[in-house]
């Protein structure tokens, strides 16, 4: 940690001299402890031979305990009242930290990384906010950014429905899409006493580690597609709620029992009814 991380003032004086206060319509609910915040930063793994992607950075308490471990940091900041803030970072970790105020559903990751050292691994360390969550897990699996990991902060209930195993209450779409590209487990649990404001549920960390045997773009398109019939009708048996796509036809195709529901359903199987839809 360079001396001049280590003299900045706490996170609630500095929001407090800036007079920011959390923006409920971006969902911001800031972490200031840097104990947990350093913690996180570890979970992500090493970090220096990498660009490492922040999206939502807000008042910086993740930012920091990125910069801690020598991480080059993109920050993606949409609300302006932050700038300054990180603009105070940037300065206390020279060429280490870029900002950009954008809207980190449109930005192309890629590209921004390059700007810092063209083809340098990513990682993606992050705690989300919470509308926009989902969305941006959705666009980083199914996209053409292939980072090294990915370290992210969910409401307890999501970070759950990401690492759900088969057969169990939480395991739905969002599981199948993002265990078919990756491995997805639960490292951390935060209590709502731990933001400011404290929000109304827990949240968790989730880190997903790429397989090797990523299906390709086709194939996961195809998922995409079967997981949205399927399970928009989980209480059916496959051979209704897959209908569209050939119902039990696509099944036995597949090797599937087209009386099975969704639920029970692994994610090889979702990936067997996927290369049926092209067959």
């Amino acid at each position: 940690m360079t001396d001049a991380l280590a003299g900045l003032p706490p996170l609630r004086d500095v929001l407090a001299a800036h007079d920011i206060f959390a923006n409920k319509g971006f969902g911001q609910h800031f972490l200031l402890d840097l104990n947990v915040t350093r913690k996180i930063a570890r979970l992500a793994g090493p970090l220096d031979a990498c660009v490492t992607l922040e999206v939502g950075p807000g008042p910086g308490g993740l930012t920091r305990a990125l910069l801690e471990t020598g991480a080059r940091v993109v920050a993606v900041e949409k609300d302006p009242r932050f700038l300054p803030l990180l603009a105070d970072l940037a300065e206390a970790a020279p060429g280490r930290l870029t900002v950009v105020q954008a809207d980190a559903l449109r930005v192309d990751e890629r590209a921004l990384a390059d700007a810092v050292e063209p083809g340098a691994p990513i990682r993606i360390v992050a705690n989300l906010p919470y509308n926009v969550g989902t969305p941006l897990l959705i666009k980083w699996l199914t996209g053409p950014l292939r980072p090294q990991s990915m370290s992210l902060m969910f409401q307890k209930e999501v970070a759950q429905r990401v690492a759900a195993g088969v057969g169990t209450d939480a395991y739905g779409r969002l599981a199948v899409i993002a265990q078919a590209v990756a491995v997805a487990e639960v490292v951390m649990d935060l209590p709502a006493r731990a933001f400011t404001p404290p929000p109304k549920v827990a949240s968790a960390v989730v880190r997903l580690t790429p397989r090797t045997d990523r299906p390709a773009d086709a194939e996961l398109k195809a998922l995409q597609a079967v997981t949205h019939e399927a399970f928009g009708q989980r209480r059916k048996m496959l051979k209704s709620s897959l209908k569209s796509l050939g119902g039990a036809e696509l099944c036995e195709r597949a090797g599937i029992n087209p009386e099975a529901r969704a639920e029970t359903i692994d994610v090889a199987g979702f990936l067997a009814l996927a290369r049926a839809t092209a067959a």
